[in-house]
């Protein structure tokens, strides 16, 4: 038998532990503070301290850092950084775990809070209920199924009596649900390796990037005045209907996301960037036009456009001018320019397929699960900073992600078990077995 398939076999008939784990985190609310949600469930600390609990037994140097702003403000202007996030009780975790020398080092990284119950629960969103086959509760899939499998997975190299000789560290972080300060502070800190897994759910999906998220407001402003009457020409005091304005805006971002389908598009994403409309809020009364409309909306972009802070300067920059570009088309718009507020830039990264670590972990990942295809993650993850320090980063996770933030959030035990297998072969391959 070979040393993977002594640690296959010991996960599955360990597979309680990987199950037992994610239970006790689960268990554990940790909503993030910046929720609308009771502050009984947000408990960062107390599931940081689980995992603290479970990388000492294994025999691994633990320690918990408090992310600063004070400490971080050298940071302003780049991703994560926040000057009103505060830490009390959430702090970051970082286990290492020394490897015997000679080999290259993994860090296994994921956020332990999570976003806010909501509604609709059929079952206790805290009580990790298991039900055929699936364990249920807030954060199984984003991304407690993610830490659990990867902890079980070092846990299982360990018990089988096997030693790598590169070093394994855990970093866990707190924050990444509102704005991903608590890796910019793990970053900051001075926590390295030769390569990153974050374990966010990919389906087992093996994803070397993310895209950036824009988050913009965009206002445009009309002159109200009785919806009933006959209204003349605006020139001569006649009112505006923003309604109407905003619904040009709405055909040219149409228009704007066909060119995008063709220049934003990515090998390994499964559909291109795009501008979508996610809000739109008008007028005031029934009976008069309206005076303003505001169309929230979200708009993604590549790893190549992002600027020199990591952030996506150069994409408001398009959008802001194609704004303007539209407001010239109509004789109201055009002396009166609406305008962008820009709400979230939370960053993205990208580990190219001519690297080493990307190679390795696709055949590594591979070996335990043929049908993992590579393919991004459309949306975001805390890959980006790990990125920006040099250090090669892909995502791979156990759970379907549409399935995180909804009602009766869970995971397939089955999934999360293989993924514990595949993330053992990985650290064997990329780290080394200590051969005798």
């Amino acid at each position: 038998m070979t040393a993977k398939e002594k640690v296959y076999e010991w996960i599955e008939k360990n597979q309680d532990e990987v199950v037992g784990l994610l239970k006790k985190l689960i268990q554990v609310p940790s909503v993030n503070p910046y929720f609308d949600e009771e502050k009984t469930y947000m408990k960062e600390g107390d599931a940081q301290k689980v995992l603290r609990e479970y990388l000492d037994e294994m025999g691994m140097e633990t320690e918990f850092t408090y992310p600063n702003a004070e400490e971080l403000a050298s940071y302003e202007g780049k991703p994560g950084y926040y000057a009103d996030h505060t830490f009390d009780d959430r702090p970051n975790l970082y286990g290492i775990l020394r490897g015997t020398g000679g080999g290259k080092s993994m860090m296994l990284s994921g956020h332990i809070d999570v976003v806010q119950r909501g509604s609709k629960w059929t079952r206790d969103p805290f009580g990790a209920e298991i039900e055929e086959g699936r364990l249920y509760g807030r954060g199984a899939v984003d991304m407690k199924g993610g830490i659990a499998a990867m902890t079980a997975a070092v846990k299982a190299i360990r018990e089988c009596g096997l030693k790598l000789k590169g070093d394994v560290s855990v970093g866990t972080v707190v924050d990444e649900e509102a704005g991903g300060m608590g890796t910019l502070a793990l970053v900051a800190h001075g926590y390295r390796a030769d390569g990153c897994l974050i374990t966010e759910p990919t389906h087992l999906k093996i994803a070397p990037l993310c895209r950036g998220i824009l988050w913009g407001k965009l206002t445009v402003e009309g002159r109200a005045g009785h919806i009933e009457l006959k209204q003349g020409d605006f020139r001569t005091g006649g009112a505006v209907d923003a309604i109407d304005k905003a619904a040009l805006y709405l055909e040219h971002f149409r228009r704007l996301n066909k060119e995008w389908s063709v220049t934003k598009e990515h090998k390994y994403l499964p559909i291109p960037c795009q501008l979508h409309v996610a809000q739109f809020e008008a007028g005031e009364y029934p009976t008069t036009f309206a005076n303003r409309a505001v169309l929230t909306f979200n708009a993604q972009y590549l790893p190549s456009e992002k600027d020199e802070n990591g952030l996506g300067s150069h994409v408001k920059a398009e959008i802001e001018e194609f704004v303007k570009q539209v407001a010239l088309t109509d004789p109201w718009l055009k002396d009166n320019q609406p305008t962008i507020e820009w709400l979230i830039d939370a960053d993205c990264g990208e580990t190219l397929d001519d690297q080493p670590f990307f190679q390795t972990v696709c055949e590594s990942a591979k070996e335990v699960n043929p049908e993992s295809v590579v393919e991004g993650i459309c949306c975001h993850t805390d890959m980006g900073w790990f990125c920006n320090v040099g250090i090669p980063t892909l995502n791979i996770g156990p759970g379907d992600p549409r399935l995180a933030h909804q009602a009766d959030e869970f995971i397939e035990i089955e999934e999360l078990v293989k993924c514990t297998k595949m993330i053992a072969s990985i650290l064997m391959d990329w780290c080394e077995v200590q051969t005798d």
